[in-house]
């Protein structure tokens, strides 16, 4: 859809907001709701039946409504009452009386293996709603939940189409290891190392069909899942069919994203100027000027429209059936040329009672076909480095062979010169990098409560994740970037599977003559993890025609194989104990270290059911939780086979020489060994939680407060050893500690409730202070740490450290010493040992990427038949470095003489700086990278009386990543890692979009 299109429909839906508001009669009701004891309720919603027009009654149980021509029934509703429909007739003032529902006063919130009464949970869990996901141009499921859970923190790895994001639930816990959390969907935990082909493994799930988040954060709650649940855990469950009529909902929309940033770097005239003021009269450098005047970053960046829709179908086949069925398709341009994304989901869920409702079934089953085009991310460098004057294509007789786009000619050979920045366009327009995904999750899960014991359930649940790969990266030997190569024809392709099996008993029991409750669940779970992958590389010239089809690489599959049971006991409905215990067992470890066992308690006192506190008119809810447990990680990113020994292929440069009989020499490839550690094993998290629920005026504020602290041990970490003792010098295996440790804390608060006007706002915050405090087997004075973090510029050069006794990723940098202006000299920094050098040892460990604090703030009002909401985010005390300044912020690399010289762009900090060599590791690019990012705001409006109530319409708009207050000096603080290199910018999306309900 153009431009012109989005506009002409944005008008359209705006002209028919305003006729319909316009000549619409409308009468208004009052009353006065009461709870069974004849007592006012505060906060009951009362909405026109068909539509969220309506609002929630005021501390006084009063409410008002305005109908329109046609609307005569009244919705009331409010948790842990029966929801009631009230025909309003001739009425202006109307009554109602609200009847206690037992089944809702237990509402249950989703744990691992079942769920749970929210009041009786004893963990640290948190679940957010779809009515309260973030909104906008969302095209990858974290993205909904970003921002809205104290200890979550996720940031996403750029703007292109469907990235992903890293998530972190309170601070990483491994060095080596993945820091993920496990994501579980519908049942079936899904595979953290990705599928080749698509940025985003959660991308199989279409975001309009999940229905909830839930995050189990502390080890009560997430040892359950054992060794995998170290990093928290993320529950996704998706939206289900139930009975009655057959519903119909469309929504769609079209946005426009924006480029809202770009590099400072040189412009055409400066460049001149500086180039001309530093080789004066040395024409072999000046005449290489050209005439253009080009905005490299212009011409890779620029506005993309993008649209998206999803239709869903939910009812009840003869009231036997209840269904919900999906599809959706997402067109996704990204501001970077040339980088796409097409998408259709499908999706369909049946849950079906059966044996007078002693048996339930649920079904999932979730369908996605991607085509991913990626876009080459080196083009954004290149852009910031290549000479201005020049033009994206030359005319000139020399630059045909390579299609016409201008390039640096070495003037010896006129062949490119390969060291030179490659021309940005080229790398995008001449290179395809393409790729096809289909993949499949589905479970179904059969839950049986027994005819002879109503007590005891069985649980079956057989998973199947299943996705396939097909991707090529083809390059022209026209193109000059690839000319040493001839192109490029690389193909791959890869299958995955993951195959479930759990089965669990659980038994509940209310033994009231001790006033308590039992619920004990047992299981077993089985998981398969297979692998095949195949990929071949040449170049593009001589390959065979037609191409040839990819090799296959390896095979590899891994199992994991559990025994796990948990009892919840409560005792007066107010003091709750869990106790939970895993034991796992892993083919990725030696049959000495596979099995683990992974114990957790938790005990939590509900306060407001004392006596001192049920009467309370202020207090209205209030809940202590004690937790501890260990959970593990067994996905250490080394193979599915780190405890055997292996033997590694040599490179050319390593094949042994061997003599024929008549003396002709051949060579042979060799094989060396490679290092190993047969005792390798997960790494284990102790977390201890102390965490408070509250609520206070009758809920009109609520929200959670918690204390945490985690120790992991047996730290994988590549250590040195002693020669000969392993044929090698370096060996990955269990020596470290490191310890997370902060505090969270979340508020919602009911600002106001009218019958016309309500406003909520959510604000969470969380403090979290990560420090490494064992590296090594033995202590080593001149150990300084685990170098990591590499940069660009050099060769081989690190920006970071892991160290005993610091928080991990630390910068290792030397510290800049400034004139008396406050700008830095080159060359100059402080000698830390005085010892007159300046060398490694002089190098501080200075800040680090990761946040100590974040805080979430979310707002959304209602007034009538509008809406309108926003979100945004602070991170506080985390740093970058800027590898972009400090690899293109140097004088002498804006001239290099080799095959007869080039020029290249630099970084207009240059002016500031002055540097005339590159200072990579100087602190002045170790920058402050503190902000505040507004995500998203949206503004909506709800058409009622449509079709007598039988159509509902919602238009809205949105504007997603609005603005950024920083004192960065770069494009965007917001870097995983906190190495700022190349980044996809995060484009700003205009929104207009629509839902429909039949």
């Amino acid at each position: 859809m153009s431009i012109n299109s989005t506009k002409q429909f944005a008008a359209t839906m705006l002209l028919l907001l305003f006729s319909l508001v316009t000549f619409a009669q409308e009468r208004a009701i009052s009353g006065t709701v009461v709870d069974e004891n004849g007592d006012t309720l505060p906060g009951v919603a009362v909405l026109v039946k068909g539509t969220t027009k309506g609002g929630t009654t005021d501390f006084d149980g009063k409410f008002k409504v305005t109908l329109a021509d046609g609307e005569d029934v009244l919705v009331v509703s409010y948790i842990g009452y029966k929801s009631q429909e009230i025909v309003v007739g001739t009425s202006t003032n109307i009554d109602v009386a609200m009847e206690v529902d037992a089944e809702q006063l237990e509402e249950v919130v989703v744990i691992g293996y079942g769920s749970v009464k929210k009041e009786d949970a004893t963990g640290s869990v948190q679940a957010i709603t779809a009515s309260d996901f973030n909104q906008g141009a969302i095209t990858s499921p974290q993205d909904l939940l970003n921002g809205k859970v104290a200890g979550v923190q996720m940031t996403s790895s750029g703007g292109a189409p469907g990235a992903g994001s890293t998530i972190r639930i309170r601070g990483g816990s491994s060095l080596s290891a993945s820091n993920d959390p496990l994501i579980v969907i519908d049942g079936v935990p899904i595979d953290n190392e990705g599928v080749s082909g698509m940025q985003n493994p959660l991308n199989t799930v279409n975001p309009n069909d999940i229905e909830t988040f839930t995050v189990l954060k502390d080890a009560s709650a997430t040892a359950i899942y054992g060794s995998r649940a170290s990093n928290g855990v993320i529950l996704i469950t998706t939206k289900k069919g139930s009975s009655g009529k057959l519903k119909i909902d469309y929504a769609g929309n079209v946005s426009v994203a924006t480029v809202p940033k770009t590099v400072d770097v040189l412009n055409t005239n400066q460049f001149k100027d500086m180039v001309n003021k530093r080789y004066p009269g040395q024409t072999n450098v000046t005449d290489l000027i050209g005439t253009n005047d080009t905005d490299w970053q212009n011409e890779v960046l620029g506005s993309a429209v993008s649209t998206d829709h999803n239709v869903s179908v939910s009812g009840s086949v003869k009231d036997v059936l209840p269904f919900r069925a999906s599809v959706g398709y997402t067109y996704n341009d990204g501001i970077l040329n040339t980088s796409h994304l097409d998408r259709t989901t499908a999706s369909l869920g049946l849950t079906p009672k059966l044996l007078d409702d002693h048996l339930s079934i649920n079904v999932n089953a979730k369908f996605m076909n991607v085509k991913n085009q990626f876009a080459d991310n080196g083009a954004i460098g290149s852009a910031l480095g290549y000479d201005p004057t020049q033009q994206p294509k030359d005319p000139a007789d020399v630059y045909k062979r390579f299609d016409g786009y201008h390039t640096w000619i070495d003037q010896g050979t006129n062949n490119p010169i390969t060291i030179a920045s490659a021309n940005p366009v080229a790398l995008l327009e001449q290179k395809d990098n393409s790729a096809t995904v289909n993949r499949f999750i589905g479970n179904a899960q059969f839950d049986y409560k027994f005819h002879f014991l109503p007590e005891l359930k069985a649980n079956l649940n057989l998973g199947y994740d299943y996705s396939n790969s097909d991707g090529r990266t083809l390059v022209p030997p026209t193109a000059a970037f690839a000319f040493a190569t001839q192109g490029d024809y690389s193909p791959y392709k890869q299958t995955k599977k993951n195959e479930l099996l759990d089965f669990t008993l659980q038994y509940t029991k209310d033994l009231t003559s001790i006033d308590s409750r039992i619920d004990i669940m047992g299981g077993y779970s089985w998981q398969h993890f297979w692998r095949e992958e195949y990929s071949y590389s040449n170049n593009f010239a001589n390959d065979q025609d037609p191409p040839r089809q990819p090799e296959r690489t390896f095979r590899t599959e891994s199992y994991i194989v559990s025994f796990f049971g948990r009892l919840n006991y409560t005792f007066k409905d107010r003091y709750l104990f869990t106790a939970t215990v895993r034991n796992d067992g892993t083919s990725r470890f030696s049959p000495d270290t596979r099995w683990g066992l992974f114990p957790a308690l938790a005990f939590a006192w509900n306060m407001k059911k004392e006596g001192f506190l049920a009467n309370s008119d202020v207090v209205s809810g209030l809940k202590l939780r004690l937790g501890y447990g260990i959970t593990g990680q067994q996905n250490i990113n080394n193979g599915d086979y780190p405890y055997l020994p292996t033997y590694t292929s040599s490179q050319n440069t390593a094949d042994y020489e061997f003599y024929l009989p008549d003396g002709t020499p051949y060579y042979s490839t060799t094989l060396r060994p490679s290092g190993y550690d047969a005792n390798i094993k997960w790494e284990e998290t102790t977390t201890y939680n102390i965490g408070v629920d509250y609520g206070f005026l009758n809920d009109k504020i609520t929200g959670t407060v918690d204390f945490y602290q985690r120790y992991t041990k047996d730290l994988l970490n590549v250590i040195p050893v002693p020669a000969g003792s392993n044929l090698t010098n370096q060996l990955l295996t269990n020596v470290g500690d490191l310890e997370n440790k902060g505090v969270e804390f979340s508020i919602n608060y009911k600002a106001i409730s009218t019958s016309d006007l309500h406003w909520d706002l959510g604000f969470n915050v969380t403090y979290n202070e990560n420090k490494i405090t064992k590296l090594t087997q033995v202590n080593d004075p001149g150990y300084k740490g685990v170098f990591t973090g590499g940069i660009a510029g050099g060769t081989g050069n690190t920006i970071q450290i892991h160290s005993e006794g610091y928080p991990a990723s630390s910068f290792f940098v030397y510290e800049q010493v400034y004139d008396a202006n406050g700008n830095p000299l080159e060359g100059v920094y402080v000698d830390q040992n005085q010892d007159g050098l300046i060398n490694d040892d002089d190098k501080v460990r200075k800040e680090d990427p990761a946040p100590n604090v974040y805080m979430g703030i979310t707002s959304k009002m209602t007034y009538k038949n509008w809406d309108f909401s926003f979100a945004g985010r602070w991170n506080f005390g985390n740093y970058v470095y800027n590898n972009v300044a400090s690899n293109n912020g140097y004088l002498n690399g804006i001239y290099t003489s080799t095959g007869g010289g080039y020029l290249s762009n630099r970084h207009a900090d240059i002016l500031t700086t002055g540097f005339n060599d590159a200072q990579y590791f100087s602190d002045y690019y170790v920058q402050n990278a503190s902000f505040f990012r507004l995500d998203n705001i949206m503004l909506g409006y709800n058409f009622t009386n449509l079709k007598n109530g039988a159509l509902n319409l919602r238009v809205y708009g949105t504007v997603n990543n609005v603005f950024v207050v920083t004192p960065y000096k770069g494009l965007d603080p917001e870097i995983s890692g906190g190495i700022d290199n190349d980044v996809y910018p995060r484009p700003r999306t205009f929104l207009v979009g629509v839902n429909v309900g039949f």
